[in-house]
């Protein structure tokens, strides 16, 4: 077989071979032309995204996703934590890691990098993937923009092999917080299946909370209700998005307005209201029989008395439930609050390279230092 790959790099979705959905659509959502059109058209204020086709011949045989991000424009990378550990971390990204070049998205968890055709053989691929981060570097650095850190994310331990086999070997490999991930058994029809395969404990938490969400409305919104609301949704969102651990991003304002104009009904919209007042939102995401979450807001003061949150979770899983889904991705952060609703943690792994030789060598030491660690314990709430 005839492995000899080349690769095309893409700064506008205008220009993707005509081809390119073929590749993605059925495999994945976040690699269609629709999607990347999204990330053309509201991408993070610090994000420039490039889009990778491989070819066999003249024939599309694989596309990635790239991603690079400038931390020097970022506003905050996070307020919950404020202390000296904290204050390192930043001025360490800010000076020494601060232009980062991503094979994958850092928008979402789970292997969003590439989507390859059955024909591909799969450790050449990666190898000619790896030349065209290469070649990336070289697009930036004539532009005036030196790449830090070149990272491939985020991949299974099954998946990790072909890397290594790749050439990865050099590069450090990491693992972060995990993808919490529930999977619908297939017997599950509705709701009260999820219900009533809770534990004791579990089903009076489900009880007590919706109890407490009595006098909230949920409203699934349209794109004329996603703009008439767009700037709480981002009050929302912001405040959200500000009290986390850590950030390398802050969606553009128009972000789900473009999202639910480009992807229209595989992209949900639910917002939560008291007294028609939006009081808190959250997202899903269509992916074939999977399920992902995505950003969500809420008003703090109200999300505690309700349990707003934990509301949406179970309205996450109730609605995937109904409509046949196999899987649904809850992503990182929230880890305990998403494993008593029933999600498992998947280790998701990485491979990053520093361009600095010598900042390479202590780049390893530096990253398990600066990587929030997140303390949790694991819940099983099913009998």
């Amino acid at each position: 077989m005839d492995t000899n790959y080349s690769f095309k790099i893409y700064d506008n979705t205008s220009s993707l071979p005509i081809e390119w959905n073929s590749i993605s659509s059925g495999n994945n959502i976040f690699l269609t032309r629709e999607y990347l059109q999204v990330l053309e058209q509201s991408a993070p204020v610090n994000m420039t995204c490039h889009f990778i086709g491989l070819f066999q011949g003249e024939e599309l045989v694989g596309i990635a996703l790239s991603q690079f991000l400038n931390l020097n424009k970022m506003e905050s990378f996070g307020d919950r934590d404020k202390c000296v550990k904290t204050a390192i971390r930043n001025s360490v990204f800010k000076n020494f890691t601060s232009h980062i070049l991503i094979i994958g998205n850092n928008m979402l968890t789970g292997q969003n990098a590439f989507v390859f055709s059955d024909k591909i053989d799969t450790i050449q691929a990666l190898k000619t993937l790896k030349k065209a981060s290469e070649k990336l570097k070289v697009i930036f650095k004539k532009k005036g923009t030196k790449i830090h850190i070149t990272t491939f994310k985020d991949f299974s331990i099954e998946e990790i092999t072909n890397f290594e086999s790749a050439g990865f070997q050099n590069h450090f490999r990491f693992c972060t917080q995990p993808n919490m991930v529930f999977e619908i058994p297939n017997q599950w029809k509705s709701e009260q299946d999820y219900i009533d395969a809770l534990l004791k404990k579990y089903r009076d938490q489900y009880k007590r909370a919706r109890k407490k969400a009595d006098s909230i409305e949920k409203r699934k919104m349209h794109l004329e209700d996603i703009i008439k609301h767009e700037e709480t949704i981002y009050e929302l969102y912001h405040h959200v998005a500000q009290n986390a651990y850590f950030n390398t991003f802050f969606l553009a304002k128009n972000h789900f307005r473009t999202f639910k104009e480009l992807l229209k009904d595989k992209f949900l919209f639910y917002g939560y209201f008291i007294d028609n007042k939006l009081i808190g939102f959250n997202t899903l995401i269509k992916n074939g029989n999977v399920m992902d979450t995505y950003f969500l807001g809420y008003d703090e003061s109200i999300q505690r008395e309700k349990m707003l949150y934990l509301n949406m979770l179970y309205d996450m899983v109730a609605y995937s439930i109904n409509k046949g889904f196999k899987e649904i991705v809850f992503a990182r952060t929230a880890l305990e609050i998403k494993s008593s609703i029933g999600a498992k943690p998947k280790e998701m792994f990485g491979f990053a390279q520093h361009t600095n030789s010598v900042a390479d060598l202590v780049f390893e030491k530096a990253f398990n230092y600066l990587e929030p660690k997140v303390v949790w314990q694991e819940r099983n709430p099913f009998k």
